[in-house]
């Protein structure tokens, strides 16, 4: 098979892309959870808050404790 380079990049970019979805579901599947786009926001925000303000917390998402 002969393909041109931008080809070539576009499908290995698919196929990065192909192995990272599948690791997602398969993180699903084994019933490990993530946060949401928006749960990230509001930590990231409140690490910014605290360190700003000189403070230094515990925070919980979904179950589990970050130390900032």
């Amino acid at each position: 098979m002969v393909m041109d380079i931008e080809a070539f990049n576009r499908r290995e970019k698919m196929l990065k892309l192909r192995e990272e979805l599948l690791a997602v579901e398969e993180d699903r599947l084994a019933g490990r959870v993530g946060s949401t786009a928006d749960e990230l926001d509001s930590y990231l925000e409140s690490i910014i808050d605290e360190v700003e303000h000189g403070k230094g917390t515990a925070k919980r998402i979904k179950g589990q404790v970050y130390f900032v």
